[in-house]
């Protein structure tokens, strides 16, 4: 008889985490929609419902997938999938749709692609890919040296047009070259340098006259910067944070109920930025601390499988893709409750987005393909006695 685990194989905790993600998403895009709805759809209430709900399928789709292929796969091709996604980067700069002063998105087939969703995922297989091979030099500074290279010349064309998601891809590379045993010494030079140009960039953002770059990016991170410290009582990035701290604070525990929310009115983008402060406010405390302990429990799992698995390629490609998304989480969740400066970035598998929906569901497939891969390994340590486990794993970084 066919069982659910014979189907659907890896960790049953990651599957049941994404099924609520994905479910709590699909009701938050539809109950958050109705103004966009009327506005660009003619009233059409359920148009992005299904237009959401076709990318979740289609997400779960790919997740089944990959979930199915050795992970050495990804690994193997993970080197021209990110010289993919920098060439796509470079392109979105220079040829992109221009949205709100920001060219994050190119033209495909009639949807519209964002290549930085594209980049995260790929970036932490190769950090992941190099360290593994790279575990009797980490040491040398020349390790760390190409592995900053090839980070910066990720980020460097994420930047100008969203500052938010290079922040979020250097700390997950960060924390991952961390785990990766890159010396201590060389991570504290980073985050040193990382501080002095965030003060430095601060400092040029209040010399500089603003006049002369009201056509890109400068005015609004200002704005948001001086909001987060107080010091800008009237902006947009104020106002939304006021009206994201109204939904959450009229939630109570209990919320007030599906497709009741108020705040949908007055916030922009409550379907994608400002999600998880809809959410607490239609399903109160208890939605949101739900969601809180699908990100802990994807950690949880994750190191989890590091404990089990005996190859360091596997156990940091799912540290790195939990944290990423985790952090991006948490991020997240920080502007909606006022303890972060306000950005663009979404709620993994929650959000309205289908590149950052199909691009998390391939990241999320790849941590259940490994964790297959890790129960497979058991069940046959186990049959064939100990040692077999532990022999594979040494040619770990030869195979990868």
């Amino acid at each position: 008889m066919t069982t659910f685990k014979s189907i659907f194989k890896g960790d049953v905790y990651i599957w049941a985490i994404v099924f609520i993600l994905s479910v709590m998403g699909v009701l938050t895009v539809y109950s958050s929609t109705g103004n966009l709805a009327f506005a660009k759809q003619q009233g059409n209430t359920e148009f992005f419902l299904l237009r959401h709900l076709g990318f979740i399928v289609v997400g779960l789709f790919i997740m089944f997938v990959v979930h199915n292929i050795p992970f050495k796969f990804y690994s193997k091709v993970s080197n021209a999938l990110l010289a993919l996604s920098v060439i796509l980067l470079g392109f979105t700069l220079f040829f992109g749709y221009n949205i709100n002063n920001a060219q994050r998105v190119i033209p495909i087939f009639g949807f519209t692609f964002q290549p930085s969703d594209m980049a995260k995922v790929f970036l932490v297989m190769f950090i992941a890919r190099y360290l593994s091979k790279k575990q009797d030099e980490v040491d040398n500074v020349k390790v760390f040296a190409k592995l900053m290279g090839v980070i910066l010349l990720v980020i460097l064309p994420i930047i100008p047009e969203n500052l938010s998601t290079a922040l979020v891809i250097m700390a997950t590379s960060t924390i991952l070259m961390f785990i990766g045993r890159i010396k201590t010494k060389f991570i504290l030079a980073l985050i040193l340098m990382g501080v002095l140009a965030a003060v430095s960039f601060y400092g040029f953002l209040k010399i500089v006259d603003m006049n002369k770059y009201q056509n890109t990016r400068l005015p609004t991170w200002e704005r948001r910067i001086d909001s987060f410290l107080g010091k800008d009582k009237s902006g947009d990035s104020n106002y939304q944070k006021t009206q994201a701290k109204i939904a959450i604070a009229t939630g109570g525990f209990w919320g007030k109920g599906p497709g009741n929310s108020t705040q949908r009115n007055y916030l922009p983008h409550p379907y994608s930025d400002f999600i998880f402060a809809i959410i607490v406010e239609e399903y109160g405390m208890l939605g949101g601390m739900v969601l809180i302990a699908c990100f802990i429990g994807l950690i949880i799992r994750a190191l989890k499988m590091v404990v089990d698995s005996q190859r360091s390629l596997a156990a940091l490609i799912v540290l790195g893709i939990a944290i990423s998304t985790s952090f991006q989480a948490l991020v997240h969740m920080g502007v909606s409750v006022g303890k972060l400066p306000v950005t663009g970035l979404t709620l993994p598998l929650v959000s309205m987005g289908g590149t950052s929906i199909l691009f998390n569901s391939i990241a999320f497939g790849i941590m259940l393909g490994i964790s297959r891969h890790i129960q497979e390994e058991k069940l046959k340590g186990s049959t064939t006695g100990p040692g077999s486990v532990t022999e594979t794993s040494n040619n770990d970084h030869e195979n990868a």
